[in-house]
């Protein structure tokens, strides 16, 4: 099943990167950018995203806190916190929003595991 990813990184390289990780892992998904968390947020209220990545690092609205907002509407949407911040703390925030925490630099095969998981996710709760 063909399903949209909604990737939120305020880096414009980064957001370059993910798209050809995601495009070698899932050709046929569709991935949507957005620079900031506002707009995620707009994006997703639409509902024109499955499943999201969301760096940690943002001006404005950090990913976490973006992750406590999507929750909100989207309680069951598989989420993944994508940093280089890989700190105890920062892991254990994002487990606790029942979001996927992934390293980066992001390589095919830590990002893989989780897209593999999200879309199994989705087709459990029949979406």
């Amino acid at each position: 099943m063909v399903r949209t990813i909604i990737l939120v990184d305020d880096s414009k390289l980064a957001r370059m990167v993910v798209t050809g990780i995601v495009g070698r892992i899932q050709p046929d998904w569709t991935l949507i950018e957005a620079a900031n968390a506002q707009e995620a947020l707009d994006l997703i209220r639409e509902n024109r995203a499955d499943i999201a990545l969301v760096d940690f690092n943002m001006p404005d609205i950090d990913g976490l806190t973006l992750i406590a907002r999507i929750r909100e509407s989207h309680p069951d949407m598989p989420v993944a916190v994508v940093s280089a911040n890989a700190q105890d703390d920062i892991i254990a925030r994002a487990r606790a929003l029942d979001a996927a925490f992934i390293e980066k630099p992001l390589k095919d095969e830590t990002l893989k595991p989780f897209l593999s998981g999200a879309a199994l996710r989705l087709k459990r709760l029949g979406r």
